[in-house]
């Protein structure tokens, strides 16, 4: 069996990963929970395919500091300062509308610039599943997007609200915070026992069973 730790702060609901991946969630509190990530929208979010290995254990050592979600603002998506790169993960909403719905697109802009929640916009218009959830993206790395939106997401300042285009569509992308990208470690079952019994070792560690359904 192995386990990947979580690099989301909430749930990835939109459509958009490669394969349907049944996930065990360990949180701080021990409580178990299950979650798929669903799989339209497939070549957007690429998901990670770690190696098979029954003696050993991923897991992910999340780092707490990171910067808070302010008011929205407009960017071309290459001015200021960049939210990061390969070492950082950003915290990532956005809304998708079709190709040819580029009046639609520049109206919720407008009504962005004007006060209007992305979140709230992307609930009423986004074609993107992940308006059940706001358009939230949850925590992502560079490697995982495909280029055009990556490229634009990765070189936008902090709560600035860019768009881009991509072969799904128009998108409206706000990132709302950003840290330090987690550590990928491996251990081995023995040590992992005696790390469980470690309180602190909760609040540092989200685990997840990535074993396919066949492999339970």
């Amino acid at each position: 069996m192995m386990l990947r730790a979580s690099q989301l702060a909430s749930p990835v609901l939109c459509a958009i990963t490669q394969s349907l991946i049944p996930t065990l969630n360990l949180s701080s509190s021990s409580s178990l929970s299950i979650f798929q990530k669903p799989a339209s929208f497939a070549s957007f979010y690429k998901s990670l395919n770690p190696a098979s290995n029954s003696n050993s254990f991923h897991i992910h050592i999340i780092s707490r500091s990171f910067t808070s979600p302010k008011a929205a603002s407009f960017s071309s998506g290459t001015e200021g300062s960049s939210p990061g790169g390969g070492d950082r993960e950003i915290l990532v909403q956005h809304l998708l509308v079709k190709e040819d719905d580029l009046n639609l697109l520049s109206e919720l802009q407008r009504r962005v610039s004007q006060g209007k929640d992305l979140s709230d916009l992307a609930v009423e218009h986004s074609i993107c599943p992940s308006k059940g959830e706001g358009g939230m993206l949850g925590w992502v790395r560079k490697g995982q997007l495909v280029p055009e939106f990556e490229e634009v997401a990765f070189t936008t300042p902090l709560n600035k609200v860019a768009r881009c285009k991509t072969k799904f569509g128009w998108h409206l992308l706000q990132v709302l915070s950003e840290r330090e990208a987690s550590l990928l470690q491996d251990i081995q079952p023995d040590e992992l026992h005696k790390k469980m019994q470690d309180p602190n070792f909760h609040k540092e560690a989200q685990l997840i069973d990535v074993r396919e359904p066949e492999e339970v």
